[in-house]
């Protein structure tokens, strides 16, 4: 599922420094940091797993999202497959867009 206005608030959030990717999501989310963390679906199993268990134990809000190159473009940087939004305003527009 991809969604035009999520891809355009990533980029927003990106150039606005409000997002983490790499393994400063699990960073993010253990420090409390992350407001939202966007998995791509076609992450692998293990990494889908370790990042629900997770958001779940530290009771951070995810979504698994489209796939790995859009998400990767939406914030313009390359092999991404999951991404942490640090600022709330940003995240409550994301969960919006998402319908949840």
């Amino acid at each position: 599922m991809q969604n035009r206005e999520v891809d355009q608030l990533l980029g927003l959030a990106n150039r606005a420094r409000k997002i983490v990717t790499g393994e400063f999501v699990i960073k993010s989310i253990q420090n409390k940091t992350a407001k939202l963390v966007l998995i791509a679906e076609d992450a692998s199993d293990n990494t889908k797993k370790r990042l629900t268990d997770k958001c779940a134990f530290y009771q951070i809000d995810y979504r698994i999202y489209s796939d790995s190159d859009n998400l990767s473009y939406a914030i313009g940087k390359s092999n991404r497959v999951a991404i942490a939004v640090t600022d709330e305003g940003f995240a409550k527009s994301l969960l919006k867009k998402l319908g949840g």
